[in-house]
């Protein structure tokens, strides 16, 4: 079947995009922030829980995991959160936003509950998996709602601070562990379990705050449901003005498109493998090395701190505080930069400084001169500066593409970089921890921040000046005319 043509259909001028994008901040825009972010700030809670018990689900009276094991865990929830982003990306551009992030939260909540109820590795890789399922739909769903509903001049730092929020969740994993793992409190095989409960619950509420969020009326506009859109669009303005007590300033500037209710995949592929084939390059190379600088050394730090600092297990909560704490408060100082000195200069700047910090320490701890104390604020210090680095990634996926295609870009490149450098890096770096040789480690550490400087140099070269500017400006609507 041909692809539905947009030149015999009736153009239509908008002015929704230049209304959305005049509002002042507001409760609106915080409700937003809160109700589909917080998911971010749950996924790390429950990652790290999985990171810091890990050592425990190594024990005989837990399910007795090998350092293979728990590598191929991390491998499996990468690969499920690689099929969710594929599949419900392709769905949040074809049914909308909003359905889709209240479907992909019911299936994180799902997985994550299954999971304590796990017998064995494989019984928790296969929910692990679900749960990667649920969260990686989650990555394309929530970016692609949140850019379209916040204004143009805070969309940066905004878009990286809802991604840091899951280090909020995972200094806050990482504080509950402590508990968790105390045989005093909970029996071994208990604890973690709770774990996965908690976040299951967590999942709930996030769900029931959910409703209050509207369909994007990007979205509505350019898939031919304009009355709603407007409609949308107003009742948000009238919320607006109600708080502010004042009415709004006069929106200008309208663009011309030619909205349909389906954009086949023939021009989904056209848009981001032939009109926009550099912005994809780039785009894959930021997403490939975020990804295996993050999931090579967090979802096996716990090994690391009880293998080679001799860590007790019940104590690795608290070296991951400081570590989750450097990548939460990273976002939020550099993250307005993103504003003001511009995309370009920062994203380079985030990437090329935690890759350089990396080599460093990573040289250091092979050649033993670190303490588990030093190395954690290493750690902590590179992550300042990685965690910007890896969120401004989802900005420039969710930002450089057309609407129409918007959540599938972000979904494409999110799991063609996590299965390059992800998937196979936790395992990999399980096995390499299991060998309790340091300087294979350092390899490791070594290429990943290859992978970062590379990707910086990147961005400056070929990255797109968005700061400030509407997303039709950063990259024109398919159904756009002229």
């Amino acid at each position: 079947m041909s692809e539905p043509s947009l030149a015999g259909r009736k153009a239509v001028a908008i002015d929704i995009p230049a209304r959305m994008d005049r509002l002042p901040w507001s409760r609106f825009h915080m409700l937003v922030v809160v109700a589909l972010g917080v998911t971010w700030a749950l996924d790390g809670l429950e990652v790290t829980i999985v990171g810091a018990l890990a050592p425990r689900l190594q024990s005989p009276d837990a399910l007795g995991l090998t350092d293979a094991d728990v590598g191929m865990l991390a491998s499996f929830y990468l690969v499920g959160a690689v099929a969710g982003a594929l599949g419900f990306g392709w769905l949040t551009d074809r049914l909308g936003r909003k359905l889709m992030f209240f479907t992909t939260l019911g299936v994180y909540i799902v997985g994550v509950a299954l999971s304590a109820f796990a017998w064995d590795v494989w019984s928790l890789a296969v929910f692990r998996l679900i749960t990667g399922v649920g969260i990686g739909g989650e990555y394309a769903a929530i970016n692609s709602a949140i850019d379209e509903l916040m204004p143009a001049r805070l969309r940066g730092r905004i878009a990286l601070i809802v991604n840091g929020t899951f280090w909020a969740g995972a200094a806050l994993g990482a504080m509950g562990s402590v508990a968790l793992l105390d045989e005093a409190l909970f029996d071994a095989d208990l604890g973690w379990r709770l774990g996965f409960g908690i976040g299951a619950a967590l999942g709930l509420l996030i769900l029931f705050a959910r409703r209050h969020v509207p369909e994007s009326p990007r979205w509505l506009a350019a898939h031919d449901r304009i009355p709603e859109a407007d409609a949308v669009t107003a009742e948000i303005e009238r919320e607006v003005e109600a708080e502010r007590n004042a009415p709004l300033p006069t929106a200008t500037g309208s663009i011309l498109i030619r909205p349909q209710r389906v954009f086949g995949l023939g021009v989904v592929f056209r848009a981001m493998l032939a009109d926009y084939r550099g912005r994809s390059a780039l785009v894959l190379a930021l997403m490939t090395a975020q990804a295996f600088l993050y999931n090579a050394i967090f979802f096996t730090y716990g090994l690391v701190l009880t293998k080679f600092y001799g860590v007790a297990a019940g104590h690795v909560g608290l070296y991951l505080i400081p570590f989750a704490l450097g990548n939460v408060v990273g976002p939020i100082v550099l993250g307005p930069l993103f504003d003001t000195v511009g995309r370009r200069k920062m994203i380079f700047l985030t990437y090329a400084i935690s890759g350089t910090l990396l080599l460093a320490t990573g040289w250091l701890f092979a050649a033993e001169a670190l303490t588990s104390v030093t190395q954690t604020l290493a750690w902590s210090a590179i992550f300042f500066f990685a965690s910007a680095a890896a969120s401004s990634a989802y900005l420039t996926a969710s930002e450089v593409f057309p609407l129409e295609v918007r959540a599938l870009a972000i979904a494409a490149f999110y799991a063609i970089g996590t299965a390059l450098g992800g998937v196979v890096a936790p395992y990999v770096f399980g096995v390499l921890i299991g060998g309790a040789d340091r300087w294979p480690i350092f390899g490791g550490y070594a290429f990943a921040a290859a992978m970062m400087i590379g990707a910086g140099l990147a961005a400056l070269r070929y990255g797109v000046d968005a700061e400030g500017r509407s997303l039709e400006d950063v990259a024109a609507p398919i159904s756009r005319v002229g």
